[in-house]
């Protein structure tokens, strides 16, 4: 029986701007991406790759085309149903950690659990188990300026996941890493993707592209052919 891709993108377009100003970041790109798939995009800077990594985040929705998540068409589905998307099926590890400086590394991985609404004993049950999963357990009462890079990353890699989604997407998670730093994060994440997560990673870093099984080259707004690329 033909199962259909946990991710399908259908020629798919994104347009910025209008009349001389048009800009297109995407065109006409197709993609898909199998459930528990370890996927790398690489792809140098204005290449479309962080529009790509949006659009499959649910952070915004393609000019034209169609975007199929686990099924659900998510191309032209209002803000509110984007982010109940968002808090349900994917977590978010980017480049700048993106921690509150004010709460410890344990209070910043509740948090997107606390607007879940889950409760206040299972929300902390489930920030110690990610901290624990990141290597942090000695770590979950120190602030984000008590921390080293690498662990702040790890902090928010622990927020992402937290929640279970079954989708990782990772934009430049070692960018600000040194390069020591940059392969701890980098065996955490694959890890997380042989626990059975789908594992989306961008990059601009060939050598971090290659720790994936597949690579996905994008250049100019469109997926060049697999087995290529620059």
């Amino acid at each position: 029986m033909y199962m259909e891709p946990f991710i399908q993108l259908t020629n798919v377009s994104k347009i910025y701007g209008e009349g001389e100003a048009q800009v297109s970041a995407l065109k006409n790109l197709s993609l898909s991406v199998e459930r528990g798939e370890f996927v790398t995009i690489i792809g140098q800077s204005g290449s479309g790759k962080s529009t790509l990594m949006n659009l499959l985040g649910c952070l915004d929705t393609p000019t034209q085309g169609e975007y199929l998540l686990d099924g659900e068409p998510v191309s032209s589905l209002s803000d509110r149903q984007l982010s109940a998307i968002r808090n349900r099926q994917i977590g978010f590890v980017f480049q700048s950690f993106h921690l509150i400086p004010g709460l410890s590394a344990l209070e910043n991985v509740e948090l997107p659990l606390m607007y879940r609404g889950i409760p206040r004993l299972r929300r902390r049950a489930l920030a110690v188990r990610a901290l624990e999963q990141v290597g942090l357990s000695q770590r979950t009462h120190h602030k984000p300026s008590q921390l080293s890079g690498g662990q702040q990353q790890r902090v928010a890699i622990a927020r992402a996941v937290a929640g279970a989604p079954p989708v990782l997407l990772a934009d430049e998670p070692t960018g600000n890493l040194d390069s020591t730093s940059g392969q701890q994060i980098m065996e955490i994440l694959t890890s997380l993707w042989r626990q059975g997560r789908t594992l989306i990673l961008i990059t601009h870093d060939p050598a971090v592209a290659q720790t994936a099984p597949r690579t996905i080259h994008i250049q100019d707004g469109t997926i060049l052919p697999e087995g290529g690329g620059s």
